[in-house]
């Protein structure tokens, strides 16, 4: 990779890689998008505002940045999809199938990245395989598995560098939540600081994946890096660092923060999209092809989000 075009720029994965790319490449190289304009992320290297649903603006400035690589971000998540599932399939499937074509058309090489959110209630729940059955019962889900099946095709049929991993629930103190079902992973940080005490809207014993932002960002770039010959799978590496229920999250907060309470009101809608994910997912496949490792379990995440947040609302 030398030069990267970023859509989604400005979301939750994107407003971290940016940072981590510009670090690693240079900031020139690195060119951010997203539906709307940011002065900051302006000032710091190339900003060009673009629609993923306009096939022509992806090429337009793809080509006009001489990019080599494309990162495919922008997305709607789990939970804003399933209450805009038309307005989610144009901008997942659509936005994904622009991005591919640009990438074919320039012979760029390419990341999108997929989800636990592919799998569903009929896929094994525990040390759920790569290879498995993917019957989501969520609109994000129903993307998922069709993006993973359209990178396929577009490697094998047109030869494009396809690569993408499949990512549990991210957690940063950088961004806010940003509408997944694992985000309350990400709020019970904030309320830890906040206020002691947060209300779950996931119940008591509800095992989800979940990753630590850095051990994300890391990922990414490793798999971009990696020699092609070595990726038997290429595209939905399932990747991990912790599988946890909000208790776990409550423990690891009290060990610093004594006096934090974790109380319950369930959501019904997200409880029934966290019920069809896998408990804990094989990363033994990214492990073995690209040499995938996270770094932070879940007290060295929780120490470090707490510290960061404290500085942060301050």
């Amino acid at each position: 990779m030398k030069k990267i075009l970023i859509t989604g720029a400005l979301g939750q994965i994107g407003s971290e890689l940016i940072t981590k790319l510009r670090t690693e490449y240079g900031e020139s190289n690195i060119v951010a998008t997203d539906i709307r304009f940011s002065e900051e992320e302006a000032q710091k290297g190339p900003f060009e505002v673009v629609d993923v649903t306009n096939p022509d603006r992806i090429y337009q400035v793809a080509k006009a940045h001489q990019v080599d690589t494309i990162m495919h971000l922008a997305a709607l998540l789990s939970a804003t999809a399933e209450k805009m599932p038309k307005t989610a399939w144009d901008i997942n499937m659509g936005g994904l199938m622009n991005a591919l074509e640009v990438a074919r058309e320039l012979n760029l090489q390419f990341f999108t990245p997929s989800s636990i959110g592919a799998f569903g209630p009929s896929t094994p729940k525990d040390s759920t395989p790569q290879d498995t059955l993917q019957r989501p019962t969520t609109m994000y889900g129903v993307n998922k598995v069709a993006g993973e099946l359209l990178c396929d095709y577009y490697f094998q049929r047109f030869g494009v560098d396809t690569r993408g991993v499949r990512f549990p629930g991210l957690i940063s103190y950088v961004t806010p939540p940003g509408g997944g079902t694992t985000d309350y992973a990400v709020e019970i940080y904030y309320e830890a600081i906040k206020s002691k005490a947060y209300t779950s809207y996931i119940a008591e014993g509800t095992y989800m994946d979940m990753m630590y932002m850095p051990d994300a960002l890391h990922a990414i770039v490793q798999l971009m890096e990696a020699d092609p010959a070595k990726l038997e799978h290429r595209n939905a590496f399932n990747i991990s660092a912790i599988s946890a229920e909000p208790m776990d999250f409550a423990k690891a907060i009290q060990r610093h923060i004594p006096d934090f309470k974790l109380s319950f009101h369930v959501d019904p809608v997200r409880q029934k999209i966290a019920d069809s994910w896998p408990n804990s997912i094989d990363s033994s496949a990214a492990e073995a092809e690209w040499g995938f490792k996270a770094k932070y379990d879940i007290d060295a995440m929780t120490k470090e989000m707490l510290d960061r947040l404290e500085l942060k609302l301050k």
